[in-house]
């Protein structure tokens, strides 16, 4: 009970402060520190925030930029646990495969756009190949982590029962890295928000991104923040989303603890 009651009472006084940082922008909005063009206060981005849902414009953007999302971490996400799973669960597979990870991983995605743009060129498939790149490693690295750091004696008990590759992979291996993938895959979320962002400012491609170059081009500040608002909305209830679904997926180590 005095737990719950600590957290809401910190859930409560992060909310505060949030909105004493609402209530200085508005400050100095309304104080004109900085000019109009360049920074609206909270009431005008709200105004543009609700005329743009309401007029479907922004909801179209909204949509594209988590398809993008969406699409590019599911495959990051696919590729991430396949490959990890059969790197982590392979002691030679770490050693032959790991010089080339290290030689890749540190790689900035910025570097990559220009190869995804020769090779795609502007589209749907250069930002999804962008996307998948820059957010697979987090997932990657996570999954070997965890399949390389399952307990050994559960792969003895499985050699003594005769169990297949696969059945090990799913019924001993998975669940004890299951951890280490989702905290990974919560990272890798995060990473293909600001990639598909970049991606669409880049390509000009329908989204958010290019809602809100569009915006700042054309000095439209109340709309570039109601896009930057609502941008940093879908990255909070995502981030939410993968906590809930991380809470409840490993809820049976808790109970087991």
């Amino acid at each position: 009970m005095k737990s719950r009651l600590t957290t809401w009472l910190w859930r409560v006084a992060s909310f505060a402060v949030a909105a004493g940082w609402v209530l200085a922008w508005q400050a100095i909005a309304n104080a004109r520190l900085v000019s109009p063009v360049f920074l609206p206060g909270p009431d005008r981005a709200w105004a543009s925030l609700v005329r743009g849902l309401s007029s479907g414009e922004l909801l179209a953007k909204l949509t594209g930029t988590i398809t993008h999302m969406v699409l590019g971490w599911l495959l990051a996400s696919f590729l991430g646990i396949v490959l990890g799973a059969l790197i982590g669960s392979s002691r030679a597979m770490r050693t032959y495969v790991a010089p080339t990870l290290e030689l890749l991983r540190p790689l900035p995605v910025s570097a990559i756009i220009p190869v995804a743009i020769a090779l795609f060129g502007l589209t749907e498939g250069m930002a999804l190949a962008v996307i998948a790149f820059g957010s697979l490693w987090p997932m990657l690295l996570a999954t070997i982590h965890g399949f390389a750091a399952v307990e050994p004696r559960l792969y003895e008990v499985a050699r003594v029962l005769h169990l297949s590759r696969l059945a090990v992979i799913f019924k001993i291996a998975l669940p004890s890295a299951s951890p280490d993938i989702l905290a990974g895959m919560r990272l890798s979320l995060t990473v293909a928000l600001i990639l598909a962002v970049v991606c669409e400012m880049l390509a000009g491609l329908d989204g958010l991104g290019h809602w809100v170059l569009l915006a700042a081009r054309s000095f439209r500040s109340a709309d570039l923040f109601a896009g930057v608002i609502l941008l940093g909305a879908v990255g909070y209830v995502t981030a939410l989303a993968m906590a809930l679904a991380e809470r409840r997926l490993l809820a049976w180590r808790l109970r087991g603890h």
